[in-house]
């Protein structure tokens, strides 16, 4: 059997958007669609011109309709993996599967199908908050896995490359500034020594220089 038959099979080959729109408006309601599919244009002041267009421009949306009129309205089995990685106009139904009677839907079955899927997108989030985080568990910084020293490091070689960028004048203020503050150090340090006694000073009063008295 070739892929052309079996296109043929697929209840879309042939079938407008509007056509197939007209039929499950027509079967199940605007209410319905919108609580299954969760599209806008089958709520706010919904009809069947308005959402072809809309359809029409929008490829995500047309597909979930069309995935929709599939596997809900014809109530085909579920499509294999590889198929269902296709558009929907695109999949080629087997022979052996042929259209059923729309499937029984209610307001409440939406309900049920809508807090499951949000529960499985909280649980999907909470896993992947829950992952560990192998740089706190051996003690080193997030950023690389870098530990605290070479972060220090990192953090010497900035402080050292922002005072070179600075312009000249500040680094001259600087510069003074340090060099104020160890001249003040200097001075404390040399008032708070010890003063040695004058003993060399006063032997040298006491002598008598031969020189000068020679020349007197």
């Amino acid at each position: 059997m070739t892929d052309e038959i079996n296109y043929k099979n697929n209840p879309l080959h042939g079938v407008s958007l509007k056509t197939l729109l007209t039929e499950m408006v027509d079967h199940y309601g605007f209410t319905i669609l919108h609580a299954y599919l969760n599209i806008n244009c089958f709520k706010t002041k919904p009809s069947i011109e308005s959402s072809v267009k809309f359809l029409k421009k929008t490829d995500w949306a047309r597909e979930k309709v069309e995935a929709f009129y599939l596997y809900q309205f014809k109530n085909l089995p579920r499509a294999s993996a590889d198929q269902f990685a296709l558009p929907p106009r695109d999949r080629i139904v087997p022979s052996d599967q042929k259209p059923k009677e729309p499937a029984a839907l209610s307001l409440e079955d939406a309900e049920r199908l809508r807090e499951k899927r949000e529960k499985k997108a909280a649980e999907r989030k909470q896993n992947s908050s829950r992952r560990p985080d192998s740089g706190k568990r051996f003690g080193t910084a997030r950023s690389g896995g870098k530990s605290n020293h070479s972060v220090q490091k990192n953090d010497v070689w900035q402080q050292e490359r922002s005072s070179a960028n600075r312009p000249e004048h500040t680094r001259r203020e600087s510069t003074t500034a340090q060099s104020t503050s160890g001249n003040i150090w200097n001075s404390r340090v040399s008032n708070s020594s010890p003063r040695e006694p004058q003993t060399e000073q006063k032997s040298n009063e006491g002598s008598v220089n031969p020189w000068t008295q020679g020349k007197k």
